[in-house]
This record gives C-alpha cells, structure tokens and sequence, in this order.
C-alpha cells in the first residue's frame, strides 16, 4: 500500500455549487451539512449551492462553508475507498484547510471545528474591515527577488510582505492596499511573468490581523484538543506535530505568519509520501503540487 497524504484547500478555492454533489449522493455529508448549519445559525447548504455568491465569498461565510466541505468530501471519500485512512501517514491544509486536517485527524471534533472556523472568518472579515488591504499572487519571481520588490513597493509605514510561499513562481504577499497597488507595476518590471490580485477581504497571514489572533485565541481556550491520528504538517513550520498542546499556539501565529507551503509538500514528499489526494473544492493543491515535483501522484476528491 502507498503511503499517503491528505491536502486540505484554503480560502479562495470556493464556488457557488459546491456541495451539490456530495449533498445528492452522501447520507453523511447530508448529515454534516445540516450539524453546521445548526451551529452556524443559517442554512449552510443553500448558501453554498444557491448563493447570493457575493455572500459565499465573504470570509466569515466562505471559511465555514470550506470546513464542511471538506468534511463531507472527506466522508465520501473514505466511502469509496474502504480502510483507506489505515495508510495515511500525514495530513495537511492550506491556511484555513489546517482546520480541516485537524478535524480528519481527529485532533478537534466537527463541532468544534466549525465553531473555530466560524470565529476565525468573522474575526479575520473584521480585522480586514478596518485596515485598507489585500494581497496578490506574484509569478515567476524567487522569494528573495519578490523581498527585495516588496521593499520597493511598501509605502511609508505601510505593510507589505510575503504570506504565501505557494509554490515555485508563485508567491503570493500581503499588505495595506496603497502597497498592494504599487507592487503590480514594480514585480512586473522586476521580471515577474504576471500578478493576480486576490479575491480576499483583507493582509491575510500579517500583522493586520493581529486583532483576529486575540478573538480566535479566546476560541482555541474553549476547544479540547487531542493527539492528532495522523501527523499534521503545520503551515508556520512546515514541520509534523503530534502532540495536543502544540496546536493552539500554532493556530494562533498561523494567522499573522507566512504560509510555508511549498516546504510543507517539499517535507512530506521527503517523509516517504508517494500518493496524495487533495479533499474537498478545487484542484490548486494538486497543480502546487506538480510545480514542486512533476512525477508525484495525486487525486482530487471533491464534488
């Protein structure tokens, strides 16, 4: 048997729809999708399927609707793949996809981690409201090159750095919007291929949501965790973690912390994984993936 990895997606991977599939087909995705819902206090299915989209894309609302899906996708998944978890060896997700893993490892309960996601998109959704900001994917430059345009780019006493390392060419960074504005022009005349300004309320993965750390610590206070069945490689290290009281401290600096993605799948493909599949909506895990090493195997599992 391989040893395998599951990926969880992030933030920005929603789409109106999502969850059609699996809510026709799958009792317990039904079943999940409805325990959501009562915790959330609206009809969470709908919202995902039926919109109004502006609404699934809001981040207090898009952050949930990730979790759950990824959960039920999850249950689908380990439906058609009998005794499937027995060879999994590590988990991970991007950013927000971190809870997920830690749910399919049973660290945290469902319902607790739908309450977390739920404070963290609120929190995160308010951090954003206040401060002018945003990010944007920068590619074909290197870390060290995008470091030194981000010097060029950052206003006066304004935020602006690198929280993504997604994959090589693609580095996505943060920071107050007058900044994010002026980078575009200067990456491009650095030598970048192109820039993409992300569709996400706010400086995601830097100091500007420090006020979401202190609301989201508040909920990690009230959240039992466990040894994880699977070792999950954290975002903020890169590094796999197997013991309870780990986690929190983890959640907490990932919010305000560079993503170390890229050294996430670089340290999993090294730890002896040779099949991966990405669980829940969209497909970007797997293309970062094949830009880290083109031969490694992975399936999507979704819809």
């Amino acid at each position: 048997m391989p040893n395998i990895a599951l990926l969880f997606p992030g933030q920005g991977a929603q789409f109106l729809g999502m969850g059609k599939g699996l809510l026709d087909r799958n009792a317990t995705a039904r079943s999940l999708f409805s325990k959501a819902s009562e915790i959330l206090g609206y009809d969470l299915a709908k919202l995902c399927i039926e919109g109004p989209e502006p609404q699934l894309h809001l981040t207090n609302h898009s952050q949930p609707a990730l979790f759950v899906h990824a959960m039920a996708a999850l249950a689908d998944f380990v439906d058609q793949h009998a005794n499937i978890l027995d060879s999994v060896v590590a988990v991970a997700g991007l950013s927000l996809g971190e809870y997920s893993a830690l749910a399919c490892s049973e660290a945290i309960s469902f319902e607790d981690g739908v309450r977390l996601v739920q404070q963290r998109g609120s929190a995160m959704q308010d951090a954003a409201s206040v401060v002018p900001s945003g990010m944007t994917s920068v590619l074909g430059l290197g870390q060290s090159e995008l470091e030194a345009v981000c010097d060029l780019a950052r206003r006066d006493g304004e935020i602006l750095q690198i929280a993504n390392l997604l994959c090589p060419g693609n580095i996505a960074v943060s920071g107050h919007l007058g900044s994010i504005e002026a980078i575009d022009e200067k990456a491009v005349a650095a030598g970048a291929m192109r820039t993409i300004r992300l569709s996400v309320a706010g400086a995601f993965h830097t100091d500007i949501m420090k006020p979401a750390v202190e609301r989201l610590g508040v909920a990690l206070e009230s959240t039992s965790f466990k040894n994880p069945r699977f070792p999950l490689f954290s975002n903020v290290d890169a590094q796999p973690h197997t013991i309870a009281e780990e986690f929190s401290p983890l959640l907490m600096k990932q919010v305000v912390s560079p993503v170390q993605w890229e050294s996430t799948l670089r340290n999993l493909l090294a730890s002896g994984v040779d099949q991966f599949y990405e669980i829940g909506a969209g497909r970007v895990l797997a293309g970062t993936l094949k830009r880290v090493d083109r031969k490694a195997a992975c399936e999507c599992f979704g819809d």
